[in-house]
């Protein structure tokens, strides 16, 4: 089947990223909806879109759309994918999935009352570079997984920032934009659920308002790893890389937390180092082909409400550790 879509926001990143993966997996992009008619126009000329609407309600009555694509700010996610999932609609909602775990526990139960997918837009689960070190780890590469490492402190370029450093009543701040995709991450690649965490979060200067623009700190996960975290929005000369040392081995990868297919994977252990094969495969494009199959009742979306409000859980329990001083514990409320 060919799903059609309606984008829930005339974003940079549907622009830049999703709205050619919805294409190249065999998907339509219908309509666009902004809540500014001169530039929703713009950007459906712009980007080869047949309709553009400011009306919420209007772009989800029309037929001719099977799914939405939900980049709006944070704050408008809860109930944008609500509507949507009452209407029918298939979800593929930007991470956080809301502002609150009830927020986003309640978008989940909408989904499933209505029998509609429901994903959190995680791309970097789909990197060849992580699926490579999940392998590994599985397949006993690196014996017990000891401790981790994601160093993803980079800097924020002029047209992103806007309200991700000025408004918190929108989710800005560096913890729920980036520390949410390194939880799902590291997820994903230890197969493990994290349970407590200790944090300190900076203002630079970049973000205003006691937006935090920088992170550091340590999570604790199920099955015994510790994992290192340290989140930017102010580092200009950074490299990114994931680390996952074990008791007979190390997957050292660099250049990894990024939205493109680039960055290396090497093993190290008692035989030398070795770099492991990754492909280039597109990481939305990866998301969207397994978002279509599971609109078509075949598997799941590469990441799941579920995956969303693990990451947010975290999140938020980052952001209170780095406010009250304390070590938080996790809870998902799955």
């Amino acid at each position: 089947m060919t799903v059609r879509w309606g984008l829930i926001g005339a974003s940079t990143i549907a622009r830049e990223w999703v709205i050619g993966a919805i294409r190249a997996t065999g998907g339509q992009v219908t309509s666009v909806m902004s809540s500014n008619a001169e530039r929703g126009n713009a950007y459906a000329v712009e980007n080869g879109i047949g309709k553009s609407t400011t009306d919420l309600a209007g772009l989800l009555a029309d037929p001719e759309i099977d799914a939405v694509y939900i980049s709006t700010t944070n704050e408008l996610h809860r109930d944008q994918a609500i509507a949507a999932a009452r209407a029918g609609k298939h979800v593929l909602c930007e991470k956080p999935l809301a502002m609150s775990v009830e927020d986003a526990r309640a978008m989940a139960e909408a989904a499933r009352d209505a029998g509609v997918v429901l994903a959190t837009n995680h791309h970097l689960r789909n990197a060849s570079t992580h699926t490579v070190m999940r392998d590994a780890i599985a397949s006993g590469k690196i014996g017990r997984p000891l401790a981790a490492r994601v160093f993803h402190a980079v800097y924020l370029p002029p047209h992103l920032q806007g309200w991700r450093l000025d408004r918190p009543d929108a989710g800005g701040g560096v913890i729920l934009d980036i520390t949410v995709h390194d939880t799902d991450t590291l997820r994903f690649v230890l197969g493990s659920n994290p349970v407590e965490v200790t944090a300190f979060s900076q203002e630079a200067g970049m973000g205003k308002g006691g937006v935090e623009d920088g992170v550091m700190g340590v999570m604790r996960f199920e099955n015994g790893v510790i994992a290192q975290f340290h989140d930017a929005f102010t580092a200009k000369y950074a490299e990114t890389g994931f680390e996952v040392h074990g008791t007979d081995g190390s997957l050292i990868s660099r250049n990894v937390m990024t939205q493109r297919p680039v960055g290396t994977v090497m093993l190290r252990n008692a035989d030398g180092e070795q770099f492991l094969p990754t492909s280039d495969a597109n990481l939305y494009e990866t998301a969207l082909a397994a978002f279509h199959r599971a609109v078509a009742g075949e598997g799941r979306p590469s990441a799941t409400a579920e995956d969303g409000i693990w990451s947010l859980a975290t999140g938020l329990a980052v952001v209170e550790s780095a406010r009250s001083g304390k070590a938080v514990k996790i809870q998902s409320g799955l």
